[in-house]
C-alpha cells in the first residue's frame, strides 16, 4: 500500500540553482530528497514539487508531495526534517493527502511577489532590486493588459518543453510596502519559464518611460520574447502561495508565510 504525504515548506534561493535537481549544482529538491532518504533508511526519496524555481528564487511557501509504503508521523518528519535540512529551508507541515493529489498538477493558482526598494539598503542585497524613481501609477495602469487568458509568448524563455503559453492572470499589481519599498504581485493558473522577470521587466520600462501601455500591448501581440525587454535579477522574486482544491487534503492546509 502507497501513503502519499504533502510538505508545505519554505526555501531562501540565494544558495541555490533552482528548485529542480540538475548536475553539478546544488537545489532545494536535492537537498530534501537527500534528508528523506536517510529518514527512510537510505531508501531512495523521489519528491514532486508545485513547479521550478530558477537559481536564486525564493519561496515563501512552496509545497511538495512524496509516496511511501508505510504511515508516517507527520509532526515528527516535520521535526527531524528541520534539524536535517540546512538553514535556508523550512518545513511548515506534513501532511496526508490522497492520491489524486499533485504538488504540481492539482493546483488550481499560484502567486508570485517581486520586491524592489529605492533606497539602497545592505540587508535587502539578496532579496529585493535596487531600482531608480519610476512611475508606479503608470506601472498599475500598464499591468491592467496582463489581466485575462492570453498567449504569454512574449514573456516566455524561449525552447520550453510546454504545450501551450497560454496562462490566464487574475492579478497584476504593485502594492507599496513603505515609503522606499514596493512589490509586484501577480496570480495566474500557471506560469511560464521566466515569466514573471520578464514581465517586471517590461513593467519597469513602462515607469521609466521608455515604454508605454500601447507598447506593451504590442510585445504582448508579437508572440516574440525579443520584443519584451530584459528579465530582471531573480534575487527579488518569490513564490508566494499555491492553492488546491481543499478536497484533495484530509484536513485543511497550515499555509504559513514569512513577514517580509
Amino acid at each position: 500500500m502507497t501513503f502519499r504525504y504533502a510538505l508545505e515548506i519554505a526555501y531562501r534561493g540565494t544558495n541555490y540553482h533552482g528548485w529542480q535537481i540538475q548536475p553539478n549544482a546544488s537545489s532545494v529538491q536535492q537537498e530534501i530528497e537527500r534528508r528523506l532518504s536517510q529518514l527512510m533508511g537510505n531508501n531512495p526519496a523521489s519528491v514532486v514539487g508545485c513547479g521550478r524555481t530558477d537559481t536564486g528564487v525564493h519561496a515563501s511557501y512552496y509545497v511538495l508531495h512524496f509516496d511511501v509504503d508505510k504511515e508516517l508521523e507527520t509532526n515528527q518528519l516535520v521535526y527531524k526534517l528541520n534539524k536535517m535540512l540546512p538553514d535556508d529551508i523550512s518545513v511548515f507541515s506534513a501532511q496526508a493527502v490522497t492520491n489524486e493529489f499533485h504538488a504540481r498538477f492539482s493546483a488550481t493558482s499560484r502567486t508570485y511577489h517581486y520586491f524592489v526598494h529605492q533606497k539602497k539598503d545592505a540587508f535587502l542585497l539578496d532579496s529585493q532590486y535596487l531600482v531608480p524613481e519610476i512611475d508606479f501609477h503608470a506601472m498599475n495602469q500598464a499591468a491592467l493588459i496582463l489581466l485575462g487568458t492570453q498567449d504569454f509568448t512574449s514573456f516566455s524563455k524561449l525552447h520550453t518543453d510546454v504545450k501551450t503559453n497560454i496562462c490566464t492572470v487574475s492579478e497584476a499589481k504593485w502594492n507599496q510596502l513603505t515609503e522606499n519599498r514596493w512589490y509586484f504581485e501577480i496570480k495566474a493558473d500557471r506560469f511560464l519559464r521566466n515569466m514573471v522577470r520578464a514581465v517586471v521587466g517590461t513593467l519597469l520600462e513602462v515607469g521609466t518611460g521608455n515604454l508605454d501601455e500601447k507598447d506593451l500591448v504590442q510585445i504582448m501581440e508579437s508572440k516574440d520574447r525579443g520584443e519584451a525587454k530584459c528579465s530582471v535579477p531573480a534575487k527579488g522574486l518569490f513564490l508566494m502561495d499555491i492553492r488546491y482544491p481543499e478536497e484533495l487534503f484530509l484536513k485543511s492546509g497550515i499555509i504559513r508565510r514569512y513577514e517580509l
